[in-house]
């Protein structure tokens, strides 16, 4: 066995809520008069909530906004997201993420969440994968965004397993980063497969099989 854990970033691996982001960031930029596509939200992958804002707001012309507007801004976004996410459902997983996560726990591999977002355990629980994990990291313990490692380091202190012994799975580059900054090796996925940090690209989530066993 070459890992005794297995990290996983949620958003874009496990699954994929791009579009219910966008759908809710949209609906904030338009009320602002902010330009907002594709291209921009593309930035925000990996990126919490606030930082988010701010990459949103550099196309902001209006009035400056104060720390209080802009948390009460996130926050809208955040109920837009929410109402998204509760149209999530177990079909919402592909069997190739389910079966691979089945054969590593077989495997006796620990697998943990490492996520930015703070509604994860809603998002597992409304996908039907709230008791595969043995561990959940994050954005309601930690205190510093990827590409910082802090969640990472949390989740592998979670299943009792030194960071060089975990393997981070992500899909973008600030969670390569995360994970490299953190003493962990990584699987890239999506754009994340590309860059030059990445230990291990893979073109498919069942990679992980041929990576990890």
């Amino acid at each position: 066995m070459k890992f005794k854990g297995i990290l996983f970033d949620l958003d874009g691996v496990l699954v994929h809520t791009d579009k219910l982001h966008y759908r809710a960031w949209k609906k904030i930029a338009d009320e602002c008069g902010i330009l907002f596509n594709e291209e921009i939200n593309n930035l925000l992958r990996g990126v919490s909530r606030m930082e988010s804002l701010e990459i949103i707001l550099r196309n902001y012309h209006g009035p400056a906004l104060s720390q209080k507007e802009k948390e009460a801004l996130a926050e809208e976004k955040n109920n837009y997201y929410k109402e998204e996410l509760k149209s999530m459902t177990p079909d919402d997983v592909t069997g190739e993420v389910r079966e691979t996560l089945a054969a590593l726990k077989a495997a006796g591999i620990k697998v943990a969440i490492g996520s930015s977002s703070k509604n994860t355990k809603f998002i597992l629980k409304q996908v039907g994968l709230d008791d595969v994990f043995d561990a959940v990291s994050d954005g309601t313990n930690i205190t510093k965004s990827k590409p910082d490692p802090e969640v990472f380091l949390k989740a592998a202190e979670y299943i009792g397993l030194p960071p060089e012994e975990c393997l981070v799975v992500e899909d973008a580059v600030a969670g390569i980063e995360a994970a490299k900054r953190g003493g962990m090796k990584a699987a890239g996925i999506g754009d994340a497969a590309f860059y030059e940090k990445t230990d291990y690209p893979m073109t498919t989530f069942a990679d992980l099989k041929e990576i990890a066993l």
